[in-house]
């Protein structure tokens, strides 16, 4: 069989905030334990948008082998710790880290993948072995982290833009997103950020699921483990809010706030299981822990799952809960990197946790959670109109316009 070359094609490449263009690229053949991918399906997440505006951010001025390090140890909190003057946005980059592909080929030492398997591209590693996969309170895998650098593991890079391409006659290293940059027609990711695919999941749900839905389920039924009969608010009631709705009521919820500024989203929120709804922008002077008090006996709820990332929302998702025993969970990716905490509202007893893939595992839990989706074991999931496609172009501006995921094809312009 002979070996994988290079392959050119097409891919929406951001060259800044907001920079979109659809441009032809050159994608390295894998490397050991890697795999080569044909995009089918891509989606777009709110996530993609911010990190089209620069965010995450990568600590250039070290030498890349630090920024390898720091990665492969999971040390991001030394990232924090760094002046704000070291942290650049990474450019030229393919964004998007949803979707479902074929793989093309394969790397030396890949076992459980071959040619010809559907798979999903993984935000997270499962390694199933360190002290964080053999523990049920978290899915940050310590040997397979979550990537900021926009690099393969090793510290290099598979995707280029051609000599070309305005260069200077030379390559042009790509940035991508997290383990993979969807919004490509081929991508290299490491096998053991890869699942392949049963064959009753049809691969357009498959790559609706691989984050935002699956992040909001996951946030109900495994970071939080609702109570049966409990309260819960969602802030935010896109793909991500719906998903944490549908997960709390499929574990017996009573009641359920759906918190948005989108009066249209009141319709599709009680499909999916909400039984208040809150427009803030609505209700003049009043915070939203105050109104979501107003409708829990001044109490609060038990659980608020924050799904935007907004630094105020944060704050009111856990001024939203219990005093002595409320839960906030925050799921939205915002582009700040510090927020301001209420200290009294944590000294009254609730706690705050972030979440990343709403604490659901990739190898344990994310089979049995696109099951039950693609099933309809979940309520009102079919009512997302998943079957829409559309360009890249044409899914950024509609997302933009509804705030809702978009299937795109590709190839595509």
């Amino acid at each position: 069989m002979m070996s994988p070359t290079v392959i050119r094609c097409r891919a929406l490449v951001c060259r800044g905030p907001e920079q979109w263009k659809v441009e032809m690229i050159e994608v390295d053949p894998p490397k050991a334990l890697e795999v080569r991918i044909k995009m089918l399906y891509a989606s777009v997440c709110h996530t993609d948008l911010d990190c089209a505006k620069g965010f995450p951010f990568v600590i250039s001025s070290l030498p890349r082998s630090y920024v390898s390090l720091i990665t492969l140890n999971y040390t991001y909190m030394c990232v924090c710790m760094i002046l704000p003057c070291l942290l650049q946005p990474l450019y030229p980059r393919v964004l998007g880290h949803e979707g479902v592909g074929v793989v093309e080929s394969v790397g030396d030492e890949v076992e459980e993948l071959k040619e010809g398997d559907v798979v999903m591209p993984l935000l997270l590693g499962e390694c199933g072995e360190c002290e964080n996969c053999t523990a049920s309170s978290t899915n940050q895998c310590l040997t397979l982290p979550f990537h900021f650098t926009g690099l393969m593991p090793d510290g290099t890079f598979r995707l280029h833009l051609p000599p070309d391409s305005g260069n200077d006659g030379h390559r042009q290293p790509l940035y991508h997103l997290f383990s993979c940059g969807t919004w490509s027609q081929y991508i290299v990711a490491q096998a053991h950020y890869v699942l392949k695919l049963n064959s009753d999941i049809p691969p357009p749900h498959a790559s609706f699921l691989s984050c935002g839905f699956s992040t909001g389920f996951g946030a109900a039924q495994v970071e939080a483990r609702i109570d049966e009969g409990s309260t819960v608010a969602v802030v935010g009631l896109g793909a991500v809010g719906l998903g944490a709705v549908a997960g709390a009521r499929a574990l017996g919820a009573a009641t359920i706030i759906g918190v948005d500024k989108n009066d249209m989203k009141r319709e599709k929120g009680e499909a999916f299981g909400i039984t208040h709804f809150i427009n803030p922008d609505n209700f003049t002077g009043k915070a939203i822990s105050e109104l979501v008090k107003d409708l829990t006996g001044g109490l609060g709820v038990d659980y608020c799952i924050e799904c935007t990332g907004a630094p105020y929302l944060i704050n009111q998702a856990l001024e939203s809960t219990k005093v002595g025993k409320g839960r906030a969970i925050v799921l939205g990716s915002g582009a700040e990197m510090d927020v301001p905490i209420s200290f009294l509202a944590l000294l009254m007893g609730r706690s705050l946790k972030g979440s990343l893939f709403g604490g659901v595992k990739p190898r344990t839990h994310l089979p049995h959670l696109l099951h039950q989706c693609c099933s309809s074991k979940v309520s009102a999931y079919n009512s997302l109109n998943i079957d829409r496609h559309h360009g890249w172009r044409a899914a950024i501006e509609l997302y933009y316009d509804i705030d809702h995921a978009c299937i795109v094809p590709t190839p595509a312009s």
